[in-house]
């Protein structure tokens, strides 16, 4: 028996030992369950909207008031005109705009009733949803109070409208996402444990004695993926526009390019993780657990962000998958081109320069 329990002393020793154990008996499970309890919800905070407001009157002023109180949205701008509503969809900024009519309260009391246009941008189906249900909520609170002393009620109607997507196809959200997670995992996955093959086939010491430089070596490396991962994009692509009936309201050429650009981050990600790990296995787990997580928790694809903690959301923006979801919504579902998503080009393109320049460096340290 004393036998039994020195071994399973020394089971425990051997564990506490080993950081990589510990982690993944108590890191890995507080990091999950800090990330989902935090990231995965259905409510929405602080989401910004935009508001025409035609009228100007007291009564919208109030209305206008309550909803930015609300801990829900925040009015992100004022504008002044129905043609500029397409445009501010399009630059992302904001997730709905607040149409009130012409003589709004002039209206409330004279015919009992007035109306307020509720625009959402339904790329993102569930969201759209979401916001509408939450401001119909507010003007009814609003309407309640407006008729507490009062025989003749007044009624404020609400009218919905989704933008890109007016029948709430869920397809049009999954679809973008879908193909964000497989570039990702895939290209990143695939590249991750080439260089730690050639380290545990002890292929290795024939590229450290190859007259070939670091960035030729990674270069090397990535560029058969690049080709391999363009396919993959075509074919998903094109199943989704065949298959799934995905519009493509912008051009493809741009679709191209930013998903080239996209895989190739994603490939420098890999090479990166490549060159710090080990051995294969190690690689893996890197790509599975610290990829797949926040791609599909923190880049936007089914939870809205800004409804997030704010550390949570500071996070978000190191995510490449994010600004990758919001290019091909853009391109895909709204028809933008380049001058609205410069912004997102520029941030995976700084992004795919970093992964690659510390792929280089530490590729260096490992030859010396």
């Amino acid at each position: 028996m004393k036998r039994f329990i020195g071994f399973i002393k020394k089971e425990f020793y051997h564990i506490f030992r080993d950081r990589r154990s510990l982690f993944i008996l108590f890191g890995m499970p507080i990091a999950q369950i800090m990330l989902f309890g935090f990231a995965i919800t259905n409510e929405i905070n602080n989401v910004d909207i935009a508001i025409l407001d035609h009228s100007k009157d007291a009564t919208t002023t109030e209305i206008i008031n309550k909803i930015s109180a609300s801990k829900y949205f925040s009015i992100k701008q004022i504008i002044e005109k129905e043609a500029d509503i397409e445009s501010v969809f399009q630059k992302g900024h904001v997730k709905a705009v607040l149409n009130f009519e012409n003589d709004f309260s002039k209206n409330l009391i004279k015919e009992n009733q007035a109306t307020v246009q509720i625009i959402t941008d339904a790329t993102d189906p569930n969201t759209a949803n979401t916001i509408s249900n939450y401001v119909n909520a507010i003007l009814q609170q609003y309407q309640k109070e407006l008729n507490r002393d009062i025989t003749l009620l007044y009624q404020i109607i609400p009218e919905t409208r989704m933008v890109y997507n007016p029948e709430l196809k869920s397809v049009y959200m999954f679809v973008p996402g879908v193909m964000t997670i497989i570039l990702m995992l895939v290209s990143a996955m695939m590249t991750s444990i080439s260089i730690t093959r050639e380290k545990e086939l002890g292929t290795m010491e024939i590229l450290l004695v190859s007259p070939l430089k670091p960035f030729q070596v990674i270069i090397g490396k990535v560029f058969p993926y690049i080709f391999l991962s363009i396919v993959n994009a075509v074919v998903i692509v094109m199943l989704s526009i065949f298959i799934f009936k995905m519009p493509v309201e912008g051009s493809l050429f741009l679709l191209a390019l930013e998903s080239i650009l996209f895989i190739i981050s994603a490939l420098a990600l890999g090479i990166l993780i490549s060159t710090i790990s080990a051995t294969q296995q190690t690689a893996m787990m890197i790509s599975l657990m610290g990829l797949m997580l926040p791609v599909i928790l923190l880049s936007g694809f089914i939870f809205p962000i800004s409804s997030m903690p704010v550390p949570l959301q500071v996070i978000s923006n190191i995510i490449p998958a994010k600004w990758f979801i919001i290019i091909i919504k853009g391109i895909m579902l709204k028809g933008v081109g380049v001058q609205f998503i410069w912004k997102e080009t520029l941030i995976l393109l700084g992004m795919t320069v970093f992964f690659i320049a510390l792929s280089v460096k530490k590729y260096k340290i490992r030859l010396e």
